[in-house]
């Protein structure tokens, strides 16, 4: 594949994170609880890597080197826990500027993993992109005083779990194709989420009276196409990279928040997301001046 086709799977994978929200606010309007529409998410996500496995595949998988996997479902798993239950405390816009964080915590952890110093590109977007969080999710002027500490604490909890799912894909598994490690990482998911969460909704009837409307939107968009996404463009981006790219979801998030939820949307925050856009670029424009070859000076 060309070198430019993995930043933008890591793009387009953060960007179907950004319904995620929407979604499970849209299950609890509905009167199912956040924990509930988790569930459904990964068992749903679960089904369908099983399913695509067994249709394209058709052989057993070969589990060498599956062990190198689980770090990357149980966060996974981690972040749709703990995300859920920030959404009983917060509105949908709010959660996902919480989440949002993992932009700087994720730069943090490869920095500590790589032993180095982010660069002024790096620096300089996520300047960007905090500005333009601050802006897009309309915080300026919003009074945040009745938010309770619960959801602040879930919210920051999302953004470290999602920090590490993607530090958890910065390597490939030698031999093992993207359906594989998608059905082997989302297993890894739905057995700690089987644990922590509501798996009575496979009996208590809550699947056939409309949960599974919204655990097979989440199951793909929460699931199947950002595992398969992130499994294959990590590895060759980098997980410090991958958090920046990973931005793409904030701008989704509140366009579909506005459109879904009827959330207020202003000039102001249309304006943070051409600044997130901006400083999601940015890390490339330094990469492509520090790689360019030197300008040839001709001699009199």
């Amino acid at each position: 594949m060309p070198k430019w086709i993995y930043p933008v799977m890591i793009a387009v994978g953060s960007s179907c994170y950004g319904i995620l929200s929407t979604n499970i606010k849209l299950a609890m309007n509905a009167g199912f609880t956040a924990s509930e529409a988790v569930t459904a998410q990964y068992m749903t996500g679960f089904f369908l890597a099983l399913i695509l496995f067994a249709a394209i595949n058709r052989r057993l998988p070969n589990l060498k080197g599956a062990s190198a996997l689980i770090p990357a479902g149980v966060f996974t798993a981690a972040t749709g826990i703990v995300y859920g239950k920030s959404l009983i405390y917060l509105p949908a816009s709010l959660a996902v500027v919480l989440l949002f964080q993992f932009t700087w915590i994720g730069m943090l952890i490869d920095c500590i993993a790589r032993k180095r110093l982010p660069n002024r590109g790096e620096l300089l977007s996520l300047v960007l992109l905090f500005a333009g969080t601050v802006l897009a999710a309309g915080l300026i002027g919003t009074d945040l005083t009745g938010i309770p500490w619960q959801g602040w604490a879930w919210g920051m909890a999302a953004a470290l779990t999602f920090s590490l799912f993607i530090f958890s894909n910065r390597k490939s598994v030698e031999g093992m194709d993207t359906l594989t490690r998608m059905l082997v990482t989302s297993f890894v998911a739905v057995i700690v989420i089987s644990v922590f969460q509501s798996p009575e909704i496979l009996w208590n009837g809550s699947l056939p009276d409309g949960l599974w409307m919204y655990g097979l939107l989440l199951g793909v968009f929460g699931i199947i196409a950002p595992v398969a996404l992130f499994g294959m463009a990590v590895p060759h981006v980098g997980s410090g990279m991958s958090s920046i790219l990973s931005s793409a979801e904030l701008p989704v998030a509140v366009t579909v928040s506005v459109l879904l939820l009827n959330e207020p949307f202003s000039g102001l925050q249309l304006a943070g997301i051409i600044v997130i856009l901006i400083g999601m670029i940015v890390p490339t424009l330094f990469e492509r001046r520090r790689s360019a070859p030197p300008a040839v000076t001709e001699s009199t």
